[in-house]
């Protein structure tokens, strides 16, 4: 590369993040759309699902936003952008995966809530999931639901926002309240036993 390509490819790139500093709509849909195919195939070739690299490329499309926004990110070339933006993709999929490899998945029964007997868990393990079980059924009908849908049939935010006929925003404070709610009485419930 001649160093005129160079400085002309560094101008488009600055161009390009000034645009997308100043929120230009044209600059932040030309950036989401050249690079989500890239981060979906990278995803589903990882074990996940279209639903999910949605979630990780909006995740990620947005830290990158707020890093432009916070003059954190300073473009070396013509592709040091899109190659930042699979970087942060690639580095919040692999966050989810570690996460997830952490869960414990016990199987429903008719009528359960996200919780069964397993029979290879620890006795703490058990109650723990006793205490949980008890303490979602305590919960308002909707938060059931909610918390059962997102961490037990693992359905994304969006789905789950489309079926209750809210915006995804509402879904996830939605979730966030029931999830705060149920650590309030697991707070209240459990510590006393442990007195």
């Amino acid at each position: 590369m001649m160093r005129s390509d160079f400085t002309q490819s560094q101008s488009k790139s600055n161009e390009l993040i000034e645009a997308i500093r100043l929120n230009n709509e044209n600059a932040l849909k030309l950036l989401y759309q050249n690079n989500y195919p890239k981060i979906e195939r990278y995803v589903l070739t990882n074990n996940g699902t279209v639903d999910e690299a949605r979630d990780v490329y909006q995740e990620a499309f947005i830290a990158v936003w707020r890093n432009i926004q916070l003059d954190r990110f300073q473009p070396h070339d013509e592709t040091s952008l899109d190659r930042y933006l699979y970087q942060v993709a690639k580095n919040k999929w692999l966050d989810f995966l570690r996460l997830a490899k952490r869960r414990t998945i016990v199987p429903l029964t008719d009528g359960d809530y996200g919780f069964g007997e397993e029979t290879d868990i620890s006795e703490a393990e058990q109650q723990q999931i006793t205490d949980i079980k008890t303490n979602l059924m305590r919960l308002g009908q909707q938060c059931r639901e909610i918390l059962e849908r997102f961490y037990y049939h693992k359905q994304s935010m969006r789905r789950i926002s489309g079926d209750m006929n809210w915006t995804e925003a509402t879904a996830k404070n939605n979730k966030y309240r029931c999830l705060q709610k149920l650590r309030e009485l697991l707070k209240t419930n459990i510590y006393p036993r442990n007195n």
